[in-house]
């Protein structure tokens, strides 16, 4: 426990302009200082755990040169996590309409995330629409005070002037998420251009809306890209990168929140605080802190170590480093292995995989943590490395071991005070390798899982001469299914053989019953997926989810 005293300095850009946060606790949310120390109320709280998305903005941040987007859930994002990039909120994407003073804009209307009062009739000439062509007043929920279309004095982006016309708000509450969903998807699209349906269900997963109903808002992300950007809208991209290299770091005065640039300085900062709590995307400890109400003495992230930000190629495996967002790795994974993309996609909603990393998930530990039972399954060690301190001052060191063995229980494993998971080592694909990884949920999208099973096989001339199988969400650590590997191994590829595994595979783990299913389903639930298996590998590919075509007239 620690007491708020222990404060420190942030610093980040808005608007292209430094912004000085002074007296910043650790534990304190990237939500918070918006709307507490700022005001910047439009950005919303919801769920408080990264579920809902009401709470979401967008992070940038200068990579190889260049700025990179990225929706996040501010909500779970500690602060100082944030010293160093730019942000953009719902109050940032829209621009005075020539002449008018910005100053003297009343606030209420954008804390909708839609701009300020009269937006939506403003928008009509200055984008070149026909006003008969705009929602009447009684639609525009959440744009401001009724009758205020004569104070036209805001230029909308895109990406507002889109949810307006496509009648894609009604209570409004969840609006300012869409609308940051919107403008990071506008941003990594070149402005919005070539934006299908499922890449708008895949970056808007994170966001939920429970009154106005998701097809207006599709139609939303594929039409801004129509749109004209007014002058005002546009991000100066050379000045922002400019302004992000110029910016000065955050100061401490008893480093309470360190943030090593180096991975030397990071296992020097991990040896000499060994109680330190260490983050990375902040997805499951930021829950600790909005849910459990925990503080934490001193914490160290990783995601600023430059060497832990890269996947390296190596002839027979990737390294992932720790701080490689779930993102990232995911792209690098399916890179690989094509067939891994819809599982990837429903990992937990975007804004959760632009913020977590792989090294945290794994690190973390969790029974039904969706990532360890796909690595296991695909031979996956990890590398956990300290600072050993020698007579001549000190050197890193590593030690390696298969995934599997990282766990001893329920949210334990065998790393050392003083260690830091560094690297993920994944084999490549081989020849003869047939790979599959299962999510059973209650939601398709942004959910965690009831079981999860990961199977990757290798058969040759019709005999299984390798079987590696990861589960989750049947024991109190993701498992390997060793048994059922034995079933497996050395038999014929056929049904008979699939029947023995199955029963095997359901009685190797004895699941507890809880919220998201009973230990009688999820036993059931793995011998099944072990048939689906067999099924695909058979040429059947219309029993899963992921084969059928969205209907676009579902909202």
């Amino acid at each position: 426990m620690k007491s708020e005293n222990s404060v420190q300095t942030l610093r980040f850009l808005r608007r292209s302009e430094a912004v000085t946060v002074e007296g910043v606790s650790p534990t304190r949310t990237l939500l918070e200082v918006l709307r507490e120390d700022l005001q910047l109320t439009a950005t919303k709280e919801g769920c408080g755990e990264g579920d809902c998305g009401a709470c979401t903005v967008v992070l940038g941040e200068v990579v190889n040169g260049r700025l990179e987007y990225k929706a996040i859930n501010s909500c779970i994002r500690l602060a100082h996590s944030v010293d160093g990039m730019a942000v953009w909120t719902a109050e940032d994407i829209s621009a005075p309409t020539l002449g008018a003073d910005a100053s003297s804009l009343p606030p209420e209307g954008a804390r909708s995330g839609l701009g300020r009062p009269g937006a939506a009739a403003s928008a009509a000439p200055t984008l070149g629409a026909d006003a008969s062509s705009l929602p009447p007043e009684g639609a525009r929920s959440g744009l401001g005070r009724p009758g205020a279309a004569a104070s036209a004095s805001v230029q909308l982006h895109p990406c507002q002037e889109a949810m307006v016309r496509c009648h894609g708000s009604q209570c409004g509450f969840c609006t300012p998420g869409f609308v940051m969903s919107l403008f990071g998807m506008y941003q990594n699209t070149n402005g919005g251009q070539g934006v299908t349906r499922e890449q708008a269900q895949v970056d808007l997963s994170g966001n939920l809306c429970r009154c106005t109903g998701y097809r207006p808002i599709l139609d939303a992300a594929q039409q801004m890209g129509s749109l004209p950007l007014p002058a005002g809208c546009a991000v100066d991209e050379a000045a922002t990168v400019a302004a992000l290299k110029a910016l000065k770091p955050g100061t401490t005065a008893d480093g309470v929140y360190l943030k090593p640039r180096s991975l030397r300085a990071l296992l020097q900062a991990r040896a000499n605080r060994p109680g330190a709590q260490l983050v990375a995307g902040c997805t499951d400890v930021g829950l600790w802190i909005t849910k459990q109400h925990r503080r934490f003495d001193r914490i160290i992230d990783v995601t600023g170590t430059q060497e832990l930000r890269r996947i390296e190629g190596y002839p027979h495996h990737i390294a992932i480093g720790a701080a490689v967002s779930l993102s990232e790795a995911f792209e690098s994974l399916v890179a690989e292995r094509p067939q891994l993309k819809t599982f990837g996609q429903r990992f937990a909603g975007l804004p959760v995989r632009n913020s977590g990393t792989l090294g945290g998930n794994v690190a973390n530990g969790s029974p039904i943590g969706d990532s360890m039972p796909l690595l296991i399954a695909l031979g996956a060690s990890v590398v956990l490395m300290r600072w050993k301190k020698t007579k001549a001052g000190g050197q890193m060191a590593h030690r390696e071991l298969r995934l599997e063995d990282l766990y001893t229980g329920y949210r334990s494993n065998v790393m050392r005070p003083d260690e830091v998971l560094a690297w993920i080592k994944v084999p490549r694909p081989t020849p003869g390798e047939f790979t599959r990884v299962y999510k059973i949920s209650k939601r398709f999208d942004d959910d965690i899982s009831a079981v999860c099973l990961a199977l990757n096989l290798h058969i040759d001339h019709g005999v299984v001469c390798g079987a590696s199988i990861g589960t989750g969400g049947v024991a109190a650590t993701p498992a390997r299914a060793r048994q059922t590997e034995a079933a497996l191994v050395g038999q014929p590829w056929n049904e008979d053989t699939v029947m023995n595994a199955m029963d095997t595979l359901r009685q190797e783990f004895q699941p507890i019953s809880d919220m998201r299913a009973s230990a009688a389903y999820r036993q059931t639930v793995l011998g099944n997926l072990l048939r689906r298996f067999w099924l695909e590998s058979q040429g059947h590919q219309a029993i899963n989810l992921e084969s059928l075509k969205t209907l676009e007239a579902l909202s």
